[in-house]
């Protein structure tokens, strides 16, 4: 189950930032999780409350934004959605293409107090 490394590595990141600022607790963090980054939704929420137990984190409001996979074909250069790493070109058919979003895992906010 690597979305409990991936919560660990998510309050780690949290407690390098606020070591920066000198904030001591986080009110919010908000996350990018692209659609074909790997991670399983209901194993991280699963994983969550056991990983940010007696952290900075354990009394954050936690919000995940899906970032959708989208790629381009490097046949015909159709811009088009994939739902998985392996999905074809709709356009050609070619299996050619390169992924530009979807793959994202980041913090992108920290509100502390």
């Amino acid at each position: 189950m690597h979305e409990l490394s991936i919560a660990l590595g998510i309050v780690k990141n949290a407690e390098d930032e606020l070591r920066k600022v000198k904030a001591n607790l986080v009110d919010e963090i908000e996350l990018e999780i692209g659609s074909l980054a790997g991670v399983e939704f209901n194993s991280l929420d699963f994983v969550w409350p056991s990983a940010v137990e007696n952290t900075i984190l354990h009394s954050a409001k936690r919000t995940i934004n899906t970032i959708p996979g989208q790629a381009s074909c490097l046949e015909c250069h159709v811009d088009f959605k994939i739902e998985n790493h392996f999905d074809n070109c709709p356009e050609c058919g070619s299996p050619f293409k390169e992924i530009v979003q979807g793959r994202e895992l980041r913090v992108k906010s920290l509100l502390v107090s």
